[in-house]
């Protein structure tokens, strides 16, 4: 592996020729680089994963990387203050970074619609945060997929890929341009919808069945748009005996994705 860099040279690469730094501006030119120990790990475990082209590390985490991963070529043994100033100001790094290929997303075809299987649909909820949340429940709670519509949808790196903690590697992802035309489609598949709206009279234990479902979330404050609604087969609530009027979307997913392994058969 290579010799760490020297302490009074933070700056000082392991590797022969130097750092190559990368520019920390504008933020869309990390929009292939991940960062975090489960995020990066998971990426390099992942057969359907392109190959890494920069790996960055320090050297406690490249021995990790090493042991787990073997020696990679791409490998290069830097401090921690250059991994923090050459990446997004706050990006909690813990001491790696990748730049990779984007992973390829999946067709609506390829989700089965058998029993027991879920999938999500994210209605205009773009917040980096709560969609990494939302993947990582997913993946928690053994859903399918997650479907998410092709604009104003975070890519899936950098600080959603954090907060996934490494989901972004364990669940599947479809991208559509129409998420009601996608809706028709999943239906014709053998797919039931079922949108969470709060001021449904039904709540949403009731609605679910065991059968193959495709759990609908809409943003904070808009909820779910009309004409998505209007696509879902019931609408259905989580109910709150707290009497609390709403609940963040990445825990309102969390929740229902339990109720909907507990309906399984």
């Amino acid at each position: 592996m290579s010799s760490p860099p020297e302490r009074n040279a933070p700056w000082k690469s392991g590797k022969k020729g130097g750092q190559r730094p990368f520019n920390r501006k504008p933020d869309n030119s990390f929009d292939d680089w991940l960062w975090g120990w489960h995020a990066v790990s998971a990426a390099l475990a992942n057969k359907k994963r392109s190959a890494p082209q920069r790996l960055l590390a320090t050297e406690d985490r490249a021995r990790e990387i090493e042991s787990r991963f073997g020696r990679l070529g791409v490998l290069e043994v830097v401090d921690a203050r250059f991994l923090g100033h050459n990446l997004p100001q706050g990006a909690v790094h813990q001491g790696v970074a990748l730049k990779i290929p984007l992973l390829d997303p999946v067709g609506l075809e390829d989700f089965e619609a058998k029993r027991g299987a879920t999938l999500l649909m994210l209605d205009q909820i773009t917040d980096p945060q709560n969609v990494g949340a939302i993947l990582r429940s997913a993946a928690a709670f053994g859903a399918s997929g997650v479907i998410l519509q092709d604009r104003h949808t975070p890519k899936l790196t950098g600080a959603l890929a954090k907060a996934a903690a490494g989901a972004v590697d364990q669940i599947d992802t479809a991208y559509v341009v129409n998420l009601s035309r996608a809706l028709e489609t999943l239906a014709e598949l053998g797919w039931r919808a079922v949108g969470l709206d709060g001021h449904s009279d039904k709540a949403l234990d009731q609605a679910l069945d065991g059968g193959p479902t495709i759990l609908v979330l809409g943003s904070e404050g808009e909820g779910l748009r009309r004409l998505v609604a209007e696509h879902c087969d019931e609408l259905a609530k989580i109910p709150m005996p707290g009497g609390f009027e709403s609940l963040n979307v990445s825990a309102a997913a969390a929740v229902a994705l339990y109720e909907a392994a507990r309906s399984r058969p």
